[in-house]
């Protein structure tokens, strides 16, 4: 899977202004920069469960999409929109968050199991396979003690980022944007 002509970016995270800022929302902040570098607006779809843009460049169309059903069904509007546009699995790249890796960490894989992660489960679950391209971005775990960490999961990940913390994920999204650039050129070996 080197050749990487990715057709459709799309950011995982949970719909509406509460939770905006959530750690969990890291792959719609990611979506929501490149938007913003190629000046492209989102418009809602119901057909496709989701807010989509286009950017349009020389010889295709790349869509940037975020699922407007909540983390735990996202697998829904991707499916939809890949059937939709005719796209296939290798063209697409999710971008979710990682809990796993510490904070501002990145890790590019081209398949993988869920390792708990309800919104690529959820993909996973819908596109029938787990290997399709993702970019997990670390937003580190609330404990290192496993029963600790267990029990503050779900309030860590709907939690949001500190102002010390929202410094570094800037920086790790601009590189995160960089990075597609290089992908797009060289592909993933």
């Amino acid at each position: 899977m080197d050749n990487c002509d990715f057709r459709l970016l799309v950011g995982l995270g949970n719909p509406g202004l509460k939770h905006l800022d959530n750690r969990h929302n890291i792959g719609f902040q990611a979506i929501k920069k490149i938007a913003i570098k190629y000046a492209v607006d989102f418009k809602e779809s119901k057909k496709l469960k989701g807010e989509i843009a286009e950017i349009r460049k020389k010889d295709k169309t790349v869509r940037l999409l975020m699922p407007s059903t909540f983390m735990n069904e996202s697998g829904q509007s991707i499916i939809n929109t890949i059937n939709w546009f005719g796209l296939n699995i290798n063209q697409i790249l999710i971008l979710v968050d990682d809990m796993d890796l510490p904070l501002g960490r990145i890790r590019i894989k081209s398949k993988g199991s869920s390792g708990g992660h309800n919104g690529l489960r959820s993909t996973i679950n819908n596109l029938g396979t787990n290997e399709f391209y993702r970019i997990k971005i670390g937003i580190g775990a609330p404990s290192l003690n496993q029963e600790e960490r267990k029990a503050k999961t779900i309030s860590h990940v709907l939690g949001n980022f500190s102002i010390n913390e929202k410094g570094i994920i800037e920086n790790v999204l601009d590189e995160i944007i960089n990075g597609l650039n290089l992908i797009e050129e060289q592909g993933i070996k």
